[in-house]
């Protein structure tokens, strides 16, 4: 027994011996490597954040010219701007002009000039100015009130951000313009005033739009904006590659009706409806949206909150796209209330064009009032698309002009098509927060390849929304009945104007587009729109390559005549040519 204790002893004493000669040996190699990190072993690290002006910033790599023994620096890897990094504040090292801090990611060592590392991550971003690339109002705040209006190739003082996006982007700048701060867009602002002054392809297609000139009052296609705008795909709200839709005026008793559109559209290939919910003088439902900005509105809403509710329900329940079509220009009711915000003659009084008065879309108020009818909607209703149709300015109106008499209150000295596609990007902007797309009603004078005179331009629309929907209704071209008798070469022709605005930016809209779904004209000869007529156009349309889908435009919403067209909405289309 007693020899087994005193081997025991002697492997413990040796056992002891080795580890104290293995500490003494690390303690030698860390304080011999003056180089390395480890050297550090009884310092403690900081917490900081990587800071740059721009999204990434790439940090370096410590390398020795083994002849010379002298230091330098390589790039190393690029850093996502607010990735959060373990520095040492007392290790540092000059090269040049330049202070570098030494830290480590993931057991790699790497240099940083100090002047990128920060102890915030409300620090990271270090844009002092950057200029206007893309001419917007100030967002004064995250409910979407707009301020002054920035122009092309300002500069603007950056005082903060609200959000650093994953790969380091910021989604909006915190920024101040004289005594005014708000935030803005982060992809309209660049770095220098040159690139601020910029168009998109200047040498390619800008030539094709800076060449359309304000030959009808609407504006110049050169004033207009057509970097390219990323269309968004929400997982949880997927549209539909080609839709199929049955339209659904805001008239009173929806309630009552909406299951015998359902019935009638599951014996179809439809797969989506339009639904009102502002037309002109036809608020489809009491909103308390009207409440806060049109209580005429509000007073003549046709349906009851709970009522619309119901029917829109039952379209979502059934597994329809419903789309929410806001009449946007054009609204009595809103102009009666605030009349500071309408088209007016200059002797004072509202301008009455069509039976209606317009608001003007030049008036950023308007702008937010549709916006936020459009968000009420979508919380209350769970709509999957806000469709703006009369997103225009009154048409005819070349006499009033030429004489002087009108009063646009144009506020900040816009061209007509700058406002409508400015409208498009706040409204778009505001409504993808929600997870929704945005489309855009067009006359289908808007493809001839000119800027309208009420200021559509089909490309700086298209290319700003989601899906565009013209209205070229056969009966709308001339009184010459070889239109409407020929719906097919009417669309045909038509259509191939659209796919060639559609080529003419970077970034197209999903082509959907409305048929005329009623008897035309008005005028004889009638001409009796069946089933084969809407397959006519819908096939026309397809072979011009506008395969988005249809929406039938029958402003009574009649059932029964739809019933009549029921070989049309039975069919799969797609392109012959």
């Amino acid at each position: 027994m007693g020899k087994k204790k005193v081997k025991l002893k002697k492997k413990n004493t040796f056992l002891f011996i080795l580890v104290v000669l293995l500490f003494i040996g690390a303690c030698i190699y860390i304080f011999q490597s003056k180089d390395k990190f480890t050297n550090t072993f009884f310092e403690s690290k900081k917490e900081g954040f990587i800071a740059s002006n721009q999204s990434k910033l790439m940090v370096q790599e410590l390398t020795i010219n083994e002849e010379t023994k002298e230091e330098s620096l390589i790039d190393g890897k690029e850093f996502v701007r607010g990735t959060k990094i373990n520095y040492l504040d007392s290790k540092k090292k000059i090269i040049g002009e330049n202070e570098y801090t030494l830290f480590d990611y993931e057991d790699k060592t790497y240099y940083i000039l100090s002047t990128n590392v920060v102890d915030k991550i409300s620090n990271v971003v270090l844009e002092k100015e950057l200029y206007v690339r893309t001419s917007f109002n100030l967002l004064k705040d995250f409910d979407g009130n707009l301020g002054t209006l920035l122009k092309k190739g300002e500069q603007v003082e950056i005082v903060g951000y609200n959000e650093l996006e994953e790969d380091g982007t910021v989604d909006l700048y915190k920024v101040k313009k004289g005594e005014e701060e708000g935030f803005y867009y982060s992809d309209f602002l660049v770095l220098t005033e040159e690139d601020a002054k910029k168009n998109y392809d200047e040498d390619g297609i800008y030539k094709i739009h800076v060449a359309r000139t304000n030959k009808y009052g609407g504006g110049n296609g050169g004033t207009l904006d057509y970097y390219p705008v990323v269309k968004p795909t929400f997982e949880d709200n997927k549209m539909p590659d080609e839709v199929y839709a049955l339209y659904i005026n805001g008239s009173k008793g929806i309630r009552n009706s909406v299951d015998n559109y359902i019935e009638y559209a599951k014996t179809t290939k439809i797969n989506a409806f339009v639904v009102d919910i502002k037309d002109d003088q036809v608020p489809a439902y009491a909103s308390k949206i009207y409440e806060t900005y049109s209580p005429t509105n509000f007073k003549y809403a046709y349906n009851s909150v709970d009522d619309y509710k119901y029917a829109i329900d039952r379209l979502k329940e059934e597994g329809f796209y419903v789309i929410g079509r806001i009449t946007t220009f054009k609204d009595d009711y809103y102009a009666l209330d605030n009349p500071n915000n309408v088209i007016k003659k200059t002797d004072g009084n509202l301008l009455k064009h069509n039976g209606s008065y317009w608001p003007t879309a030049f008036n950023r108020d308007v702008w937010k009032f549709n916006v936020d009818l459009a968000k009420e909607a979508i919380n209350l209703f769970g709509f999957n698309e806000i469709q703006f149709d009369y997103c225009r300015f009154p048409d005819r109106l070349n006499t009033y002009e030429k004489a002087g008499t009108i009063d646009y209150s144009n506020i900040h000295g816009e061209e007509k098509a700058e406002a409508i596609q400015k409208f498009l990007i706040y409204a778009t902007r505001e409504l993808h927060k929600l997870k929704v797309y945005v489309s855009a009603d067009v006359f289908g004078e808007s493809s001839w390849g000119y800027v309208t005179g009420y200021g559509q331009y089909w490309p700086a629309m298209s290319n700003v929304v989601d899906a565009i929907s013209a209205m070229p209704y056969t009966d709308h071209f001339t009184k010459d009945e070889t239109y409407w008798k020929n719906p097919y070469q009417t669309m045909l022709n038509w259509g191939k104007t659209a796919a060639e605005r559609q080529k003419e930016i970077p970034t197209p809209a999903t082509p959907r587009t409305w048929i005329t779904a009623y008897d035309t004209p008005y005028w004889n000869p009638t001409v009796t729109y069946n089933g084969e007529m809407l397959e006519k156009q819908i096939q026309g349309l397809y072979d011009a390559g506008l395969t988005g889908g249809y929406m039938t435009w029958n402003s009574g919403s009649n059932l029964a005549k739809y019933k009549s067209q029921a070989s049309a909405f039975k069919k799969t289309y797609s392109s012959k040519n």
